[in-house]
């Protein structure tokens, strides 16, 4: 993939004209060329859909509603769960109506049209893979537990083992996620990305390791995004520049019905 084109790929637009009840960005490279849909929500009007969060529920499911709403002709069928940092990517068969809400899977994949696969961030990178020859698609959730525990290494497995491809046949996006600049952490943290003792603090670029991890996995096409979640806080949510008082957004990738 040539410069201009990785630059395409990782151009976030606006939601639709005249769908501006969820607020939110999606990737115009993956819904022109290979008929996916994915993005994230943002900030806007504080549209916080943080479920685990000690803000008031009945706002924050009223705000999901709202998703539910804008995007049912396209998907009837909406997966979430409650994230745990683990590395189970779980594969979702069929596309059911409604729903489906599950505990301690942090990733998910799909070959069913109709199915929204969402995950939680607010600094953690969510990983969008697809296989456009194929139709299918997958989102990771990766903070720093799940990078170093190699839950993009699981996500590609999964895709290998239910789709039948090859990891050259996979197309990965890094999200909106907290960059090397403004993500430090402590030497224990460190050590595991490294393998040895690390004097810390230090700072520590998930999408590059990420990115670092793809390539050695062999996937064919490889962006990232140039939003930092911290540094633009207008748009999105920081759970670490906020001291973690902010706010959660939602990552989604899904093909929809024709």
């Amino acid at each position: 993939m040539d410069a201009e084109a990785v630059a395409r790929a990782a151009v976030l637009r606006e939601a639709p004209a005249g769908d501006s009840a969820v607020p939110r960005m999606e990737l115009a490279e993956w819904a022109e060329r290979y008929d996916v849909v994915a993005g994230i929500t943002t900030r806007g009007r504080g549209f916080s859909l943080g479920l685990w969060s000690e803000e008031n529920v009945g706002q924050v499911m009223s705000r999901w509603r709202a998703v539910g709403a804008a995007v049912r002709a396209r998907f009837p069928g909406l997966v979430l769960a409650h994230q745990v940092h683990s590395m189970v990517v779980q594969w979702h068969a069929q596309a059911t109506a409604g729903w489906l809400i599950l505990d301690g899977i942090d990733g998910h994949a799909t070959g069913a049209p109709g199915l929204l696969l969402t995950v939680t961030v607010a600094d953690c990178v969510p990983v969008y893979l697809t296989v456009p020859e194929k139709r299918v698609v997958a989102l990771l959730h990766a903070g720093w537990r799940g990078t170093v525990g190699r839950i993009l290494e699981r996500g590609v497995e999964v895709l290998k083992r239910e789709a039948s491809v090859r990891a050259s046949d996979i197309v990965m996006h890094c999200g909106v996620g907290i960059c090397g600049q403004c993500y430090e952490v402590g030497s224990e943290v460190l050590s595991q990305f490294s393998g040895r003792a690390e004097p810390g603090p230090g700072r520590l670029d998930l999408r590059a390791v990420l990115t670092q991890q793809a390539q050695a996995l062999g996937l064919g096409q490889i962006t990232q995004s140039p939003w930092c979640s911290a540094h633009d806080r207008a748009q999105f949510f920081s759970h670490r520049a906020s001291g973690g008082r902010d706010g959660r957004m939602i990552a989604y990738a899904g093909m929809p019905l024709a």
